[in-house]
């Protein structure tokens, strides 16, 4: 008893999203929110998410997919920063074990973790966040590991493992020209897969104060040599 009730103290996951049609491509899913990030993205703002501590267990998360067999098809593990959970590979054999496929969203920091899930059969898709060029990477998110970043890209696409590359446009913070050297990059790696931007969100309380927008973003002058889709 004493065992179980050790595990039970500790919540990995900030929130829990009953249901989106959304997040991942053309199946319906949950959403786990993971509580901790090891970035400080500028533009971020889920400060609550970043700085704050879990609230759900990981035995409550399965018990609450278990309701949801039959309705559902697949979990979304987010955050935060989901590969910062060191029970993750065994919390993705669990999800498993109940027949859910399994998307992650990442900022591709902990390769070795990826690499795991993917190799193991853990996870069906990945979202990975190319969140700027090496030049303007510590800018952006505070954090100097862009070969640790690389490593999973490079990875992934050698793999031929399902995902997508994704980036957060603040047009004061990435120009045209910065998303066109990403795009250049991701074609130089072998990258053949569409490229998603998001715009960003305005609100009072990112973690870096970020100001709204002044400088237009010109899509016209973006790079052709990839397909690009903004996410609205």
């Amino acid at each position: 008893m004493k065992k179980h009730h050790s595990t039970m103290l500790h919540k990995p996951l900030y929130d829990i999203t009953p249901f989106t049609a959304l997040d991942y491509p053309d199946h319906l899913a949950t959403i786990f929110w993971f509580a901790k990030c090891n970035m400080r993205c500028i533009y971020c703002y889920n400060r609550d998410i970043v700085f704050g501590e879990g609230n759900t267990t990981e035995e409550e998360a399965i018990a609450f997919l278990k309701s949801r067999i039959g309705l559902l098809e697949a979990v979304v593990l987010s955050g935060g920063e989901a590969t910062l959970y060191s029970d993750l590979v065994e919390f993705c054999k669990k999800i498993k074990q109940l027949n859910f496929k399994i998307k992650l969203d990442t900022n591709g920091l902990k390769p070795q973790i990826v690499q795991m899930l993917v190799e193991n059969g853990l996870v069906d898709y990945i979202a990975l966040d190319y969140k700027a060029p090496k030049e303007k990477y510590f800018e952006i998110t505070k954090d100097k590991h862009f070969d640790s970043f690389s490593k999973t890209l490079n990875f992934l696409i050698q793999k031929q493992f399902p995902f997508e590359v994704r980036t957060t446009v603040h047009s004061d913070l990435l120009r045209v020209e910065e998303i066109n050297r990403i795009i250049k990059d991701l074609i130089k790696r072998g990258y053949s897969g569409t490229y998603y931007l998001q715009p960003f969100v305005f609100t009072e309380n990112t973690i870096g104060r970020v100001k709204e927008e002044k400088n237009p973003f010109d899509t016209s002058r973006l790079s052709n040599e990839l397909e690009v889709v903004w996410r609205v």
